[in-house]
């Protein structure tokens, strides 16, 4: 009871921190809060600039596992519409007959409460390798000890591709290569992972926020300043409703004039029933429906408007931090709330599904919304992307047997 009550206060403080953050929590103690997130604000930048300065003189080593480690990530917390991109790079390359596995931390995943068997290691002590969500043929570990967007990305890439959570992603990226066939590896979430060298790196930036709230952590959203998007190899826009501006652009090429940029949007497909596996409705019946949302995403603004661009009147919308476990009273109240408010059905994301609790008495519908990616400028510059990716340069047999050797492979 006594870690219920203290987790929970937990996460409320986080939602009620990004509220301040993203400028949704008002008054005096908001206003406090954000100028003492200003000054660690300045100290976190002070930071970010040495360890890049220590990785960029060769300092701090980088590992090398002897085949491409693609990063996907981005300059800011969250909110840029990161696992749909993933689960469309995994997707095309399987097309091209490669053999990604993607490596994640597991964000608020859950530790394991008995030892993963791998291929009959039980002697091994827990750690000796990392967790495998997914060996490419079949889901090997529940949501809360994959985490909610690992897991997503292993059931979605079903068969196929492998999952593998560890927070070092260097563990997990020789566990991949030598145990699962890897041929080229996926750093979800990487940018900022810099202790596994990168062949390319792909940075995600939001259409309408390319920098998030355009300051530093703790007082806004960007882990990194805007300057180093240089970084990027690849620029990916996502959620854009229209091509960018000639301005946006420009923006961008002010940080990076020679990463090609590819515009993509995030294409709603269809509703299915979280709980009824196959059950879908069809995007039109959205159309003139009463629903409520509820969702613990870093900007849920953009999932209600994007309900509302779909035709639905939204009646409300609870919402969580970023990750959150839904605790059963509020899903419970939620529930009982759209009942009295006589809604048609509750509308959550498809990764909030995957860790939503059953609640106590089903008497309203619950969907979640399919989410794709799809390309509206850059088409050319995303195949080259993939040409880069699938067809490398032929290496000698010296040149081979060193990458193995620096991967730790026999």
């Amino acid at each position: 009871m006594f870690h219920s009550t203290v987790s929970s206060m937990g996460q409320d403080l986080e939602k009620w921190g990004a509220d301040v953050i993203f400028g949704r929590e008002k008054g005096f103690a908001a206003g406090v809060a954000r100028l003492v997130f200003r000054v660690f604000s300045w100290i976190f930048a002070v930071v970010v600039r040495i360890r890049l300065l220590l990785f960029r003189l060769g300092l701090k080593g980088q590992a090398r596992l002897g085949v491409k480690v693609v990063s996907i990530g981005n300059l800011t917390m969250g909110g840029t519409g990161k696992t749909p991109v993933v689960e469309f790079f995994c997707k095309a390359l399987i097309k091209r007959g490669r053999k990604p596995v993607i490596l994640s931390r597991g964000y608020k995943s859950r530790k394991l409460e008995e030892r993963q068997v791998w291929r009959g290691q039980r002697e091994e002590e827990p750690g000796d390798f990392p967790k495998v969500v997914s060996d490419g043929e079949r889901l090997r570990l529940a949501v809360e000890f994959a985490g909610d967007e690992p897991y997503m990305l292993a059931k979605n890439l079903l068969p196929g591709v492998g999952v593998v959570v560890d927070r070092d992603r260097v563990k997990g990226g020789r566990f991949a290569v030598k145990e699962l066939g890897a041929d080229i590896l996926l750093l979800d979430d990487g940018l900022q992972y810099l202790k596994l060298d990168h062949a390319v790196d792909v940075v995600l930036v939001d259409a309408e926020r390319p920098f998030g709230t355009d300051a530093l952590i703790p007082r806004g959203t960007l882990r990194e300043p805007p300057a180093n998007l240089s970084r990027a190899n690849y620029i990916f826009v996502t959620r854009c409703h229209q091509p960018l501006s000639d301005a946006q652009i420009g923006r961008l090429q002010k940080y990076n004039k020679t990463a090609p940029i590819i515009q993509t949007r995030h294409a709603p497909q269809y509703l299915e029933d979280v709980f009824i596996e196959g059950k879908r409705l069809e995007l039109s019946d959205l159309k003139g429906k009463y629903v409520a949302a509820m969702s613990g995403i870093a900007v849920p603004e953009s999932f209600e408007r994007l309900l509302t661009e779909l035709g639905a009147d939204v009646m409300f919308h609870r919402t969580f931090g970023d990750h959150q476990v839904f605790p059963q009273k509020d899903v419970d109240a939620v529930f009982t709330r759209a009942l009295e408010r006589d809604v048609d059905f509750i509308v959550t994301t498809e990764k909030d599904a995957v860790r939503f609790p059953r609640p106590t008495e089903i008497n309203v519908p619950l969907y979640f919304l399919r989410i794709e990616v799809e390309i509206i400028e850059g088409e050319e510059e995303w195949e080259a992307c993939l040409e880069r990716l699938c067809n490398p340069p032929e290496l000698t047999a010296c040149e081979w047997w060193r990458q193995r050797s620096l991967a730790g492979i026999s």
